[in-house]
C-alpha cells in the first residue's frame, strides 16, 4: 500500500484535518493507496501558496524554465518503473500502457519546454501617428488543472506542463481513483526544481470532490481551469467557472467513428481498428467506438476484425502482458453488458464477447448496430465496439455525426482526396486518415467539439489557453488632441 500526502508550498503535509481515504485496486480489492482527503482550507491553503510563488517563476528567464522542465521529463523518465507499479496497483493497468503514459508524458513537458521562448505578440498598425501598438502575451497566474484517471501520468503533466511553461504556477487537483499517481507526478516537478509552491498536488476523498473544485475556482488567485474528463462533470465545471468568470479549457468525452470507405485496405482498417477500439480496454476518450463500414467490404472487414481480436491475450496485468486486462471498475463491466443486451434486443449481433472474469474483461463486437440503440450513442469507456452499415458516403457522414460528441474521428480509403473530403465533413475537433482515432502527439492541438469540449491542448494552441493578450501602446511623438 502507497501512502501519500498533499504537496502544498514545498511540503508534504496532512489533510488540515488528518483525513485519509483508500483506493482499492480493481482486481484484488485491496488496499492500494491511502491519501490524504483535502479540506476546502487545504485547498485555498494551495492557491495562496501557488500565488506567493507566482512572482518569482513568472519573472524567471525562458530558458530557465526550460531547463527546469527538460528536467523534469528526465526525471519522469527515471521514475517509470516507480509509474508501473502505481497504474498497476490503482487503475488495473497494463505495464505496457503506464510505460507509454511516461513516455508520452515526458515528451509533453519537452514540447513545453520549447515553447518558453513562443510565448510572444506582435506589432500591430496604429491610425495614430507616433503610436507604437504591440500586443504582449504573459503569464495569468494561478492555472487550476483536474486530470482523471485512465490515461493518469499524459493528462496529469498535459495539465500542468504549458501552463508552466507560460510562466504560471500550477495547482493539480488528482482524480480520487489515482492518487499516488497524480501526487508522484508532484514530486518528481519538485525534484526537477519547480519548487515552493510552482507546483501543488491536492488528493481528495470522492464525497469532497465538488467543494474542493468550487473552491479553487473560486478563489480570486486561480485565473484559468484545465479539465480533462467526463462530459457529465465537464458541464458541472464549466457552470462553475461561468459563476466566477474563469476561462475555462475542457476535454471531454467521445465517441468516435471509424469510417471505412468502398475502396479502403481492409486489412490496414482491421489493424486500425483492433489498436484505436482496444488499447487500454477502450478506456481512452479518443477510443473507437463505432465502426462504420460500407456493406460492401462489412462482411470481409467483420471476418477479419473478428479473427484477429480474438487472439490478442487476456488476462491478469500482473501475471504477464496482456491486451486485454483490467478495467478501472465493475460498473464498467457492468454498463458494457447492459448496452449490449440493449442492442441485442433491438437486433444488433454479438460477433464476440467473451466471459468477464471480475474486472478483467476481453472484447466485446457487436455487428448490425443502428442509431437507435444505446451502443451506438453512450460512451461505454470499456472494451467493446459496434459495426454499423452503410451503402452510400453521404450516409456514412450523417452516421458519424449522428452524435453528441466530437472528439476523435478516423476514414479509411485509398483515394485520399475523397477521405479527405470526408473527413472535413465530420464534426470533431480531430481527424485521422487512414490511421486510427487513437493518436496523440505532444505539439498537436488537441480538443474537440460540441459535447467533447472546447480549447485545445498541445503546442501554441495551448500558448494561448494560459496566458492573457495584452494591447500596450508607447507615444513616441506628441500627440494631438481635439480639447
Amino acid at each position: 500500500m502507497t501512502e501519500v500526502q498533499l504537496l502544498i508550498a514545498d511540503r508534504d503535509t496532512a489533510a488540515s484535518n488528518a483525513a485519509t481515504f483508500e483506493r482499492a485496486n480493481p482486481i484484488s480489492g485491496s488496499i492500494a493507496t491511502r491519501a490524504a482527503a483535502a479540506t476546502v482550507d487545504d485547498a485555498r491553503g494551495a492557491a495562496a501558496a501557488a500565488a506567493a510563488a507566482f512572482p518569482a517563476w513568472s519573472a524567471l528567464g525562458p530558458n530557465e524554465r526550460r531547463k527546469k522542465l527538460l528536467r523534469a521529463a528526465d526525471l519522469l523518465e527515471a521514475h517509470t518503473q516507480d509509474f508501473i507499479k502505481v497504474m498497476m496497483d490503482e487503475i488495473g493497468s497494463t505495464a505496457g500502457w503506464a510505460g507509454f503514459n511516461v513516455y508520452l508524458a515526458a515528451q509533453m513537458l519537452r514540447e513545453a519546454a520549447s515553447m518558453t521562448t513562443q510565448v510572444s505578440g506582435e506589432t500591430i498598425p496604429s491610425d495614430i501617428p507616433g503610436s507604437l501598438a504591440f500586443s504582449i502575451r504573459q503569464p495569468v497566474g494561478v492555472v487550476l488543472g483536474i486530470a482523471p484517471w485512465n490515461a493518469p501520468v499524459i493528462l496529469g503533466v498535459r495539465a500542468v506542463a504549458m501552463p508552466l511553461a507560460c510562466g504560471n504556477t500550477v495547482i493539480l487537483k488528482a482524480s480520487e481513483i489515482c492518487p499516488a499517481t497524480h501526487r508522484l507526478i508532484g514530486t518528481v516537478l519538485r525534484e526537477a526544481g519547480l519548487d515552493h509552491g510552482v507546483i501543488n498536488v491536492l488528493t481528495h476523498d470522492p464525497a469532497s470532490a465538488s467543494a474542493i473544485v468550487e473552491a479553487l475556482i473560486a478563489d480570486p488567485a486561480v485565473r484559468r481551469v484545465n479539465f480533462t474528463g467526463s462530459t457529465r462533470v465537464g458541464k458541472m465545471i464549466a457552470a462553475t467557472a461561468a459563476k466566477y468568470l474563469k476561462p475555462v479549457l475542457l476535454e471531454l468525452g467521445g465517441k468516435a467513428p471509424l469510417i471505412i470507405l468502398d475502396d479502403a485496405d481492409v486489412e490496414a482498417a482491421v489493424d486500425a481498428a483492433a489498436f484505436g477500439a482496444f488499447l487500454n480496454q477502450g478506456q481512452i476518450c479518443m477510443s473507437t467506438e463505432r465502426i462504420i463500414v460500407d456493406e460492401k467490404i462489412a462482411d470481409a472487414f467483420a471476418q477479419k476484425f473478428v479473427a484477429k481480436v480474438k487472439n490478442l491475450p487476456c488476462g491478469d496485468p500482473r501475471k504477464g502482458e496482456v491486451v486485454f486486462g483490467a478495467v478501472v471498475g465493475m460498473p464498467t463491466v457492468e454498463r458494457v453488458h447492459a448496452l449490449v443486451k440493449e442492442a441485442v434486443s433491438r437486433g444488433a449481433k454479438v460477433l464476440l464477447q467473451g466471459d468477464a472474469q471480475g474486472t478483467v474483461m476481453p472484447a466485446v463486437i457487436v455487428d448490425h448496430v443502428t442509431p437507435a440503440m444505446q451502443i451506438f450513442r453512450d460512451e461505454s469507456f470499456g472494451p467493446s465496439v459496434s459495426i454499423t452499415r452503410f451503402k452510400t458516403v453521404e450516409e456514412a457522414i450523417r452516421l458519424a455525426n449522428d452524435t453528441e460528441y466530437g472528439l476523435a474521428a478516423a476514414v479509411f480509403g485509398r483515394d485520399v482526396a475523397r477521405a479527405f473530403e470526408v473527413a472535413k465533413r465530420i464534426d470533431s475537433g480531430m481527424c485521422h486518415i487512414n490511421a486510427p482515432t487513437v493518436h496523440d502527439e505532444a505539439q498537436m492541438p488537441f480538443g474537440g467539439v460540441k459535447a467533447s469540449g472546447y480549447g485545445r491542448f498541445g503546442g501554441k494552441a495551448a500558448v494561448e489557453q494560459f496566458t492573457e493578450l495584452r494591447w500596450i501602446t508607447i507615444q513616441t511623438t506628441p500627440r494631438h488632441y481635439p480639447f
